[in-house]
């Protein structure tokens, strides 16, 4: 979400031990196939029954047909069962969501997420009368046939997400994994590099900001006066980088996880009213938002972000290469401290300047996963050295300046505690929490009515035809 965010949360590493659950969840289920033809008859049957709630063979098809393309393999009656017991464990957690009154879903928010991926349908299929064509309905039918469907999923990632947050893992743990794992199973890592860096931003000329901040005050005139839409304001005017999706929605937003001064306006904007222009320092430019709803500290919002013309960014090289100066010449002065002090990359700058992966959070980076504004920086350095003001794409894609200190450099190697500690406990970790859930969800078997309806050997059988 680039600088709205105050920091970037870690995600789920590899493919084992069901990693990819999580993110099917939201999507599974969520475009049944479509109707080609007037005279096209789709044959379907029930493959599982979860409380009231049923899953039918043509979902596990399409979430299969997903995976194989995503993980780039092959089919087997294997995948299909775990497919189908993916879905299944989907509707056992939707189901018992609905019985915890303190998981909740606001209709706004299931608009919004709705609007959003039937955009995301619409994009695919070339535009609305083609995907309403393809499904034989007309948009709001669509609309109307994803939507309690999408409800249990939100609902159902909301309750997977708060069982897991609160699944940790000690050091011992960490070591009893590892030490599980046959030596000659350990993977091959590739070159990693530790790096800290002093990031300066390219600031715009007084007269681009005043650009900026006209134009944003005659989009909001367009919105409050005209009856212009925010989210065709938000799709044809800001800047590439602003977060959330094209039309500027954010849903399910906790203003703790804002940075202040976009989260003050926020937080005192009405619900369905415009806010004032305001300029968010930490994306260098005008922002507009709109609350669409509030639940305590959650909100669902749309906005529209205007950034002024950057100049070349002489101003930030020349300050780099003062701080540069101070550290190579006084020992006393840390690099960490000029970092807290001068850097303008907000979550570099509270670690000190150690640049860590956005995905993983680790501080060991794939030397060959790095941009090239990054590897030709550091290709001649050695450890401790800091380089000269350069030019570089954040990790996060902004363009920016920075001063880099190589802290280490790692050969490629075979994975082990002392080198990869970090990147083996999350792996740990995320196997704790996929036993956890696992053991969580057969429990829930127990106590939700399921009834799987079709076996691996039926799948071969089917086959064979």
């Amino acid at each position: 979400m680039h600088h709205l965010y105050r920091v970037l949360s870690p995600s789920s590493f590899g493919d084992g031990a069901g990693a990819l659950l999580g993110v099917l969840f939201l999507f599974a289920g969520l475009a049944p196939a479509p109707v080609h033809g007037q005279n096209a008859q789709v044959v379907d049957r029930i493959a599982a029954v979860v409380g009231d709630e049923i899953v039918l063979k043509s979902e596990v098809d399409q979430l299969v047909r997903r995976q194989t393309q995503q993980r780039n393999v092959s089919y087997s009656n294997d995948l299909w069962m775990q497919a189908l017991r993916q879905l299944v464990d989907q509707k056992l957690l939707a189901e018992e969501a609905r019985r915890d009154t303190t998981v909740t879903v606001s209709d706004q928010q299931l608009t919004n997420q709705l609007d959003r991926r039937v955009e995301q349908l619409t994009r695919r299929a070339g535009g609305e009368e083609q995907l309403e064509q393809a499904y034989g309905k007309s948009l709001l039918e669509i609309k109307e046939q994803f939507r309690e469907d999408l409800r249990g999923q939100i609902l159902s990632q909301q309750l997977r997400q708060r069982r897991m947050q609160n699944i940790d893992i000690t050091p011992s743990e960490v070591r009893q994994w590892f030490e599980r794992i046959p030596q000659d199973s350990l993977p091959q890592l590739p070159k990693t590099v530790r790096l800290s860096h002093i990031v300066r931003y390219p600031k715009p000329t007084e007269e681009a900001r005043q650009e900026a901040k006209s134009l944003i005050s005659s989009i909001r005139d367009s919105i409050v006066s005209g009856g212009a839409s925010l989210e065709a304001m938000a799709r044809q005017f800001s800047a590439p980088d602003a977060a959330g999706s094209s039309s500027g929605g954010l849903t399910n937003v906790n203003l703790d996880d804002l940075v202040p001064e976009f989260a003050a306006v926020a937080s005192r904007t009405p619900v369905g009213k415009v806010s004032q222009p305001f300029y968010n320092d930490s994306q260098n430019g005008f922002h507009i938002l709109r609350i669409d709803s509030k639940d305590g500290s959650t909100v669902d919002l749309h906005h529209v972000l205007i950034k002024p013309d950057a100049p070349s960014g002489e101003r930030a090289k020349e300050y780099l290469s003062a701080v540069r100066d101070t550290l190579l010449n006084d020992d006393d002065v840390p690099f960490e401290r000029m970092a807290r002090r001068h850097s303008e990359e907000d979550r570099t700058a509270q670690n000190g300047g150690r640049v860590t992966d956005p995905e993983s959070n680790t501080r060991d980076l794939v030397l060959d996963a790095l941009g090239p504004s990054w590897t030709r920086t550091i290709r001649n350095l050695e450890p401790g050295e800091i380089s000269r003001p350069t030019r570089v794409q954040l990790l996060n894609g902004d363009e920016a300046y920075h001063i880099v200190r190589l802290e280490r450099r790692v050969p490629a190697h075979r994975a082990s505690l002392e080198t990869d500690y970090e990147r083996i406990r999350q792996l740990a970790l995320q196997d704790k929490r996929s036993r956890k859930m696992r053991e969580w969800t057969d429990q829930l078997r127990e106590e939700i009515y399921v009834d799987v309806r079709i076996t691996e050997s039926e799948l071969t059988a089917v086959r064979r035809r």
